[in-house]
């Protein structure tokens, strides 16, 4: 090799170098969000995210992709370059639109990496006042007698609510009318006014209810007590053990970005939910902080797809 070559050999090396030892991130990062503004996806998203960007001296963007129950934004998020430069914040909902949709044009678990859980947003079992009962085994017994007797409402087929109620109901034996609404506020309403007598909603859209005694709370979805309802024990230890759904908050990147990368950003978000103003504005949307590694989110969004998939089944719930 003649001087030539090896300079212009050299050169490319340390080029190379210069680029892998670029920190990360050298500019701002897209988030993308699949609901629309205002809603805990969003609003999640936007108080530690926000952090996350000041303690890396970046901007994390904020864009909206809302439709189709989260896909839309989820395709982009699964098309986009495995680089660290795009993320996104959703739920739940992501594990189980692979049942509900009929195709969808990535694939749920191979498509995206995780990065790391935000936030629980359990629900809870609630009761309208004129339900003769103040407890979970008392909701079960009342139930038991009156097969068929008492509604519940959801905030839609496949939601949250419906599954986690179609898995207490599968637990207990007992037998309810569902009655499916367009999204929570409806759902609410409905429980409200008396035209269903219980629900399994989430504890952000019924709490302000819940506090001033227009409703009884009777037990939470989740495996330990809500921070924001703490007086009210969990299903499972008020009469179905082993009871558990807990909706989940959660960060995911393109499949294949670096693994150092990963680590780096799931160091961020779990140091961004120790900041007292973060927990405070997390409480004040009825969630509670959920802190994890990569390696247990990835176990917990392969045990819940599976989960969701068996309730979808059981439930028979479809979107076309």
């Amino acid at each position: 090799m003649n001087r030539s070559m090896l300079f212009a050999a050299l050169s490319l090396m340390l080029a190379a170098g210069g680029v892998l030892a670029q920190p990360y991130p050298n500019k701002p990062v897209r988030v993308v969000i699949p609901w629309p503004p205002g809603g805990s996806n969003d609003v999640v998203g936007r108080i530690v995210l926000q952090k996350v960007g000041e303690s890396l001296g970046q901007q994390f963007v904020i864009d909206n992709r809302a439709g189709a129950a989260g896909t839309i934004g989820a395709d982009v998020v699964a098309k986009a370059p495995s680089d660290g430069y795009t993320l996104m914040v959703h739920s739940t909902t992501h594990v189980g639109n692979a049942s509900l949709y009929k195709k969808l044009p990535y694939d749920t678990l191979k498509d995206f990496a995780g990065v790391a859980l935000l936030a629980a947003q359990p629900g809870v079992l609630t009761g309208h006042p004129s339900l003769p009962v103040k407890s979970v085994s008392e909701f079960i017994t009342l139930a038991k007698s009156n097969p068929g007797q008492i509604n519940y409402s959801s905030s839609g087929n496949g939601s949250a609510p419906h599954l986690s109620m179609a898995l207490f109901i599968s637990m207990t034996g007992i037998k309810l009318v569902h009655i499916p609404y367009k999204g929570g506020g409806p759902q609410v309403t409905a429980l409200m006014s008396g035209e269903t007598q219980a629900s399994l909603a989430t504890i952000s859209t019924v709490l302000t209810h819940i506090n001033a005694g227009r409703l009884r709370a009777l037990g939470v979805s989740s495996p330990k007590r809500s921070g924001v309802l703490p007086a009210v024990p969990t299903v499972a230890e008020a009469g179905v053990p082993g009871y558990e759904m807990n909706p989940w908050i959660a960060v995911f990147a393109p499949a294949g970005t670096p693994r150092d990368i990963i680590n780096r950003l799931n160091a961020e978000v779990n140091k961004a939910l120790r900041l007292p103003d973060v927990s405070q504005n997390l409480a004040g949307q009825a969630l509670d902080p959920w802190f994890s590694s990569p390696e247990e989110f990835d176990a917990r969004l392969k045990a819940d797809y599976e989960k969701y998939a068996k309730l979808i089944k059981l439930t028979s719930a479809k979107i076309e």
